[in-house]
């Protein structure tokens, strides 16, 4: 089941699988939509209700004016989608971007959210910095040229299909390995994505998360997850969310880069239910 909730300014779009306790699911980015996911979260939806939320201005979401695209109103956003859903208890799932927009609601609407899941989160724009060290560090070179190439040009991608296309070039950075035969798997997977490369520019322009200092506010349980090899949400990152929650955990992922639930998925989902199960 898949369609339109309205918000107070605009409506988002919904896709919906499976039954009982709900989970909203928040894609990265920005720019991308629900299918950033694939099937990797598919099996969940034996167990959970999953709502993949193409967040405000992108993929089958209603466009909207740019200025509204910040992380304070993405973060009110998943309030009004768990109230027009008529939703009394659930978590929120966040992985990359959409892991920010999902510390930052849990941040600013302390305990509306019964549990959080952060896949690849940062709660400072300070762990950033190790990005163009671990760029520079990536081999084989010739992939990290390619890398490179692309994030020279990244300001100049403004249709879907140029957007697109970056995504394809970078995606390699984003995996323990690089060669990883499972990218291009999961750029298959991935391929009903809808871009919107304005959006993405506006993440240039929006401001980055800055909430390390209101972690204790948290009421939730959180689980942050990180890959061992994230080289652009990077281990500590996680680990400054799950010491500073006061009901914080962190599960580090030995195999994987930013993407979990593409290169350990059996254990991704794993986790994800054991600590539903422990925070019921």
């Amino acid at each position: 089941m898949s369609g339109p909730i309205r918000l107070d300014d605009t409506s988002v779009w919904v896709h919906e699988q499976g039954s009982g306790y709900p989970i909203i699911v928040l894609h990265g980015g920005p720019g991308l939509d629900h299918h950033a996911f694939g099937s990797y979260l598919d099996p969940l939806a034996e167990r959970f209700r999953l709502l993949l939320v193409d967040q405000r201005g992108q993929g089958r979401s209603e466009p909207v004016r740019l200025e509204t695209f910040t992380l304070p109103r993405l973060a009110q956003d998943v309030i009004m989608i768990a109230r027009a859903l008529g939703l009394e208890r659930y978590a929120v799932l966040g992985h990359a971007f959409g892991a920010f927009v999902a510390l930052q609601n849990a941040v600013d609407y302390p305990g509306m959210a019964s549990q959080v899941v952060l896949c690849g989160g940062v709660p400072s724009a300070r762990f950033f910095r190790a990005v163009e060290r671990n760029l520079t560090e990536l081999e084989p070179a010739e992939v990290r040229g390619r890398i490179e190439a692309a994030l020279e040009r990244e300001a100049e991608a403004r249709s879907p299909d140029e957007f697109a296309a970056f995504v394809r070039e970078v995606m390699p950075f984003h995996f323990a390995d690089p060669t990883d035969a499972r990218i291009e798997e999961y750029l298959r997977e991935t391929d009903g994505t809808i871009y919107t490369p304005d959006v993405h520019q506006r993440s240039a322009t929006m401001g980055s998360i800055e909430v390390e200092d209101r972690l204790a506010d948290v009421a939730a349980p959180v689980l942050a997850i990180v890959g061992r090899h994230d080289r652009s949400c990077i281990y500590a990152a996680s680990k400054a969310i799950a010491d500073g929650v006061p009901l914080g955990e962190l599960a580090l992922f030995d195999h994987s880069g930013h993407m979990p639930f593409v290169e350990e998925p059996e254990r991704f989902r794993a986790k994800i239910s054991g600590f539903l199960d422990r925070h019921p």
